[in-house]
């Protein structure tokens, strides 16, 4: 948990640098619903549920939490990643149905239009930058996206310009496409060679690239609302990146609504917008209690296990609907 209390403290302290800007907020409230289908019965069944949390970006609370057996509230210690948990001993009916109701108010994120001086004493932790710094099982910090970094960012001194650099030579060469296989798993060597894919693969190119030039980055992930439509259904996630710049603190980016939107590119190097909501961070996640399969790539739809295997039959339903629609009307 020590991760997420150093993280709380820097988004209170960016917090109060910001309190005088025109942020922008969306309060709407969020159904996160699924099923479990066709369970064999007399089978044991393991299911987590990724868990939605506060933070100065983003004020969640839980309306109401159901399941079809008993929730429980745990968390993962390396990320500080919330979830709940369910389990059943032996399966006596076809289906499990569960869903959760959030009511969410997300702000806006400024973190380079906004200057606050109590940001400039903030540091990272010794392990918190290790593992920010680290590889992933997709995402290596050395070969290939370490060499295009060091011809990305020639000449650049400092991690503000490394950052750019890698952020508009992902933005430039990447573009979004979700057509064939490969895509959407973030690894970072398909990235490098498809040059296409998702915000999965546009980030992890830049966490990647970034982390071999000594710049903190991790990943986040949760998912977008459409800003023109005061509800609808949420077809799937949608993930993006900060990085550490010791006189910013943690900045972010998101290169993928980016590239959809190039008339932002320079707004989202160092903003993110009020259509989103977080729900986990990092990859290579250990679950609470542990699954008995691998770590996750990363943590934003249910994870089921039956009889002690992944379980993939499972269909999700998720959407949104804006709580003051004047205001989103006037956005």
């Amino acid at each position: 948990m020590l991760r997420k209390a150093s993280l709380l403290l820097l988004l209170s302290s960016l917090a109060v640098g910001t309190t005088t800007s025109a942020q922008e907020t969306r309060h709407f409230t969020f159904h996160y619903g699924f099923t479990v289908k066709d369970i064999p019965a007399g089978e044991k069944v393991h299911v987590w549920i990724p868990a939605a949390h506060s933070d100065a970006f983003q004020t969640v609370k839980v309306i109401s939490a159901t399941g079809d057996v008993q929730l429980k509230k745990t968390h993962e210690s390396k990320y500080g990643n919330e979830m709940y948990y369910a389990e059943a001993s032996k399966a006596k009916q076809p289906e499990l149905h569960f869903e959760i109701v959030y009511d969410v108010v997300r702000r806006e994120r400024l973190s380079l239009r906004i200057y606050s001086p109590h940001l400039e004493a903030v540091k990272l932790g010794d392990q918190e930058r290790k593992e920010d710094l680290a590889p992933d099982a997709l995402v290596p910090t050395t070969g290939l996206p370490a060499e295009l970094a060091v011809k990305v960012t020639e000449g650049k001194t400092t991690p503000l310009d490394k950052a750019r650099a890698i952020y508009d030579y992902v933005f430039t060469t990447m573009r979004y496409d979700k057509t064939g296989t490969g895509w959407g798993r973030g690894d970072v060597l398909y990235a490098c060679d498809a040059k296409k894919g998702n915000c999965t693969d546009f980030h992890s190119l830049f966490i990647a690239m970034a982390r071999s030039q000594g710049i903190p980055a991790r990943f986040e992930i949760g998912f977008s609302l459409p800003p023109d439509k005061h509800s609808a259904e949420v077809a799937g996630y949608h993930c993006w990146a900060d990085f550490f710049e010791p006189q910013h603190g943690w900045i972010p980016v998101d290169i993928s609504e980016a590239w959809k939107h190039p008339e932002k590119k320079d707004y989202f190097f160092g903003a993110h917008d009020a259509n989103r909501m977080e729900f986990t961070m990092g990859r290579d996640l250990e679950l609470s209690p542990k699954q008995d399969g691998k770590r996750l790539n990363y943590f934003v739809y249910p994870y089921v296990e039956v009889a002690g295997k992944d379980y993939p039959d499972v269909s999700t339903a998720f959407s949104f609907a804006d709580v003051d629609t004047g205001v989103a009307a006037a956005r």
